[in-house]
């Protein structure tokens, strides 16, 4: 740790300060971690605050702590990632950000032709792939705008670790495995060879092998401390595991719910509101498996796992989804599908005490309805604020659970927003706003601005609500949200 020792000399973590583990759980393995790492005595601890993701030790008093920044300090296994990442030579470091613009410009070109050599020469990955996110590019802009950051932030790596951890999460869900990791540098690799021809010159191509090593030794360290977390916990298990679907309910013209069961009867593992699983379909007729997200719609502590499924159909150019029209026409009560985990850091903050406000469009609001029926049930004090948006009443799912839901909670509302209200919706005056949503009407149905805001639906819709929060002023701080697929530009860029 000496090369921390020369870029901070000496740093006091003060009263208000804490030390901050992502990846462990427990008061004792973080106080042990830090008094081995910097020679200092944690001997005032005025809180702390543990869940399954994190461990906040708030300090009392004055600490010296040698060759840490505050207020954070990260514990293993980011050592690891700020130790590699300073053993890149100066030269390294230079020579890849000398790279930013280039990657500004032809990011997706590479990352195009990266996806399209690595497929031809490795087609089992199509296992693993969306195939309809490669279809339409979002795959391709999602990896370019990381391998940007990756090359902004390659001597401070540490700055990107909530980034780090929220892909880390989807690896996990997809199954991806250490090995698959050199697959990944060799066709990058070649990629940017071969777009940028004599521009990628010997001196750029062994930096970003070297600092693709590094980047790559970061992800398989979080990642395997994701599978060895999920296996150990009570009921998991670290790939994908059989389940029977117990009852399939149709919510609404687009939406049904699927519930399920472990097919071995063994016990669920717990999850946090606001996460999701993988399903790998395996389509009759399809040469590859197809794996898609879906996000868990009921509370924790069932006897089952809930997914509520919107139906892709066919649009202009955009083709049917394989896979929910697949739930939805073909799989039945007493079927078998696999699923992984439950993994995903778009979670309820429960710990914060705060009014909470549940923003979601179409069936984004899945997520939302777990953390709605989390809070009714363990938060009767605190204020919710639900606000849904819908084409209409035939596409709004799970309305009357809601309604329930908020019914029975002293402190929530509910408020439904459709932009083409049938005339049926009219003369039952189903819904509080007709069009879109807009600043003024959110101004108006939210009783407390200083509240925690989570939101998620169609990457037109996020944007739109982001783009509202921001305008009120909202802290990023306050701010989450979840987008179903890749990150694209605004989503990249707001992170």
């Amino acid at each position: 740790m000496k090369f921390l020792e020369r870029r901070f000399p000496f740093i006091y973590l003060r009263k208000g300060h804490c030390l901050y583990s992502e990846m462990f759980t427990g008061v004792r393995f973080v106080i042990d971690t830090f008094t081995n790492y910097f020679k200092f005595k944690v001997t005032a601890i005025t809180q702390a605050t543990i869940s399954r993701r994190y461990t906040w030790l708030y300090l009392g008093g004055a600490q010296r702590a040698a060759c840490m920044e505050a207020p954070f300090a990260f514990c293993s296994p980011y050592f690891r990632e700020k130790r590699d990442a300073k053993m890149l030579s100066e030269q390294t470091i230079a020579t890849i950000k000398s790279t930013v613009p280039v990657l500004e410009v032809h990011g997706t070109t590479i990352t195009k032709r990266f996806y399209q050599m690595m497929l031809e020469a490795h087609p089992e990955l199509l296992n693993i792939f969306n195939h309809a996110n490669q279809k339409q590019g979002r795959q391709q802009g999602a990896l370019a705008n990381a391998v940007y950051a990756a090359a902004q932030y390659i001597d401070r790596l540490e700055e990107i670790l909530p980034v780090v951890r929220q892909i880390s999460h989807k690896h996990r869900s997809l199954g991806i495995q250490p090995e698959h990791y050199p697959i990944v540098g060799k066709y990058l690799l070649a990629a940017i060879k071969d777009v940028l021809g004599e521009a990628a010159t010997d001196e750029i191509i062994a930096a970003w092998t070297e600092a693709y090593g590094v980047i790559a030794n970061v992800f398989i360290d979080v990642e395997a401390e994701m599978y060895k977390e999920a296996e150990q916990q009570q009921g998991g298990w670290s790939d994908f595991k059989s389940f029977v679907v117990q009852k399939k309910v149709k919510e609404s013209d687009q939406i049904t719910s699927f519930y399920l069961v472990p097919q071995d009867g063994q016990v669920l593992p717990a999850f946090e509101p606001g996460q999701y699983i993988s399903l790998q379909a395996h389509i009759p007729g399809e040469p590859n498996t197809h794996i898609r997200q879906y996000s868990l719609s009921d509370a924790p502590g069932q006897p089952h796992y809930r997914i509520s499924v919107k139906r892709e159909d066919a649009m202009a150019s955009r083709p049917a989804g394989k896979v929910s029209v697949y739930l939805h026409e073909r799989v039945q009560e007493g079927d078998v599908l696999q699923v992984s985990a439950p993994a995903g850091d778009f979670i309820l903050d429960r710990a914060d005490r705060r009014p909470v406000v549940l923003i979601s469009g179409g069936v984004g609001l899945t997520p939302m309805v777990s953390m709605l029926a989390s809070l009714a049930a363990s938060a009767p004090d605190r204020p919710i604020t639900f606000v849904h948006a819908a084409a209409n009443g035939d596409n709004h799912a799970l309305r009357d659970e809601v309604e329930k839901r908020v019914g029975a909670h002293a402190q929530a509302t509910a408020w439904w927003c459709y932009s083409r209200p049938t005339e049926q919706d009219r003369l039952a005056q189903a819904f509080h706003k007709e069009g879109r949503l807009d600043l003024a009407w959110l101004q108006s149905v939210i009783p407390e601005r200083d509240a925690q805001y989570y939101f998620c639906g169609p990457e037109g819709f996020m944007q739109s609500v982001y783009g509202l929060l921001k305008e009120w002023n909202i802290p990023a701080s306050d701010i989450h949200y979840e987008f179903f697929g890749p990150a694209s530009a605004w989503e990249a860029e707001a992170q």
